[in-house]
């Protein structure tokens, strides 16, 4: 079984100190686990093209560095501008297909399935990359109100009938996190509890839950 990786959702402000708060978090990942984290996902809310793009680009190139995947949130067509490494689509920012015709054969797209194995399974039909299931636990980053928590049997059940990698997102931390591993998540998708506080610490309480 491959390891459990952290994939880094940003926070809504991406501005001021946020490059240098990005690239010691990954310095601390590859520190400690060279392939601790993988995945980094541009999520901004409400901003023109052109100032999304002014954001990305240090973080992008931050991202290059070590050799974490770019992928913005939510838009087909500012992953496109920015020759993003992929995006992530919820339910209602179009087909995984349609994103592929777009974005090309090496995109990674992922799909929010939330706690549904039916979402799940017409992702990977329509060539999603990964699928992401939560949110897990209360979160900061989205408020899913009562929408339906799934648990750790659900990524069990995906991990032994699909190849297709699996992410856990929603309220994850250092310290809940533990089960998610062992039922054989394949990313933990972590915001808050790493940017709500110290990013380094974060990142090496989260490398010891995950890694020991």
């Amino acid at each position: 079984m491959t390891q459990t990786q952290l994939y880094l959702i940003s926070p809504l402000d991406v501005g001021g100190e946020f490059p240098a708060r990005l690239e010691r978090a990954l310095a601390a990942g590859a520190r400690r686990h060279g392939d601790l984290v993988t995945a980094f996902q541009f999520r901004v809310k409400g901003l023109e093209s052109h100032e999304a793009a002014r954001l990305a680009a240090p973080l992008q190139a931050i991202c290059a560095a070590h050799d974490v995947a770019f992928i913005v949130n939510d838009s087909v067509a500012l992953a496109k501008r920015l020759k993003a490494d992929g995006v992530h689509l919820g339910q209602g920012d179009g087909s995984p297909k349609d994103a592929r015709a777009e974005l090309g054969r090496e995109a990674q797209i992922g799909v929010t399935c939330h706690a549904s194995r039916h979402m799940a399974m017409e992702a990977g039909e329509a060539g999603a990359d990964y699928v992401a299931f939560g949110a897990f636990f209360p979160s900061a980053t989205k408020d899913k109100g009562d929408a339906e928590r799934p648990t750790p049997d659900l990524i069990r059940w995906w991990t032994q009938l699909f190849e297709i990698p699996c992410v856990a997102i929603g309220g994850i931390t250092p310290e809940n996190c533990p089960p998610l591993v062992e039922a054989g998540a394949d990313f933990l998708a972590v915001s808050h509890a790493v940017w709500g506080g110290d990013e380094v610490a974060a990142i090496e309480a989260f490398a010891k839950a995950m890694r020991g």
